[in-house]
């Protein structure tokens, strides 16, 4: 019965990691393009997918109204309308823009979890999870802000 079951999961991540590997994203570079376009943490996070230290984003307590976009390609991503506080330390958000954050799962700690990444360029954004404001969604998508520009409404 373990062994049905390791190759199961086996099974599982190889095929995550072969869909993963197999898109094509609008923008693509190389490792070495995105590195001179992104600042060390920024690269980490999203060509890496690292996680920044909780509160140590300064778009963590913006509330500033306008647009969140990906800091790799400028896709937006998140309107600041449905940012909210969540207390966890990320930017954090009930949606994103239709069409722009793309979910993937993720088993990097052991579970499966609900991975967003930006749909232009496969950028490494957070997680999903369903433990935001009851009254509009109910998702809360933990956002590393390093993975985010901050554009202010004119």
């Amino acid at each position: 019965m373990k062994k049905y079951i390791l190759l199961v999961v086996v099974s599982i991540v190889m095929t995550s990691i072969t869909n993963a590997q197999s898109k094509k994203y609008k923008v693509s570079k190389t490792n070495s393009e995105w590195k001179k376009l992104l600042t060390p943490l920024q690269y980490s996070i999203l060509r890496e997918a690292g996680t920044e230290r909780p509160f140590t984003s300064p778009l963590n307590k913006n509330y500033a109204k306008g647009v969140y976009v990906c800091a790799a390609c400028k896709t937006p991503l998140y309107k600041s309308e449905h940012k909210f506080d969540s207390g966890t330390g990320w930017p954090s958000f009930d949606r994103a823009i239709k069409g722009n954050v793309e979910m993937d799962v993720d088993y990097k700690i052991g579970y499966a979890r609900t991975e967003l990444k930006c749909n232009t360029c496969g950028g490494h954004l957070g997680h999903a999870f369903n433990d935001g404001p009851k009254e509009t969604t109910g998702m809360r998508h933990c956002i590393n802000g390093a993975a985010l520009a901050f554009i202010p409404k004119k």
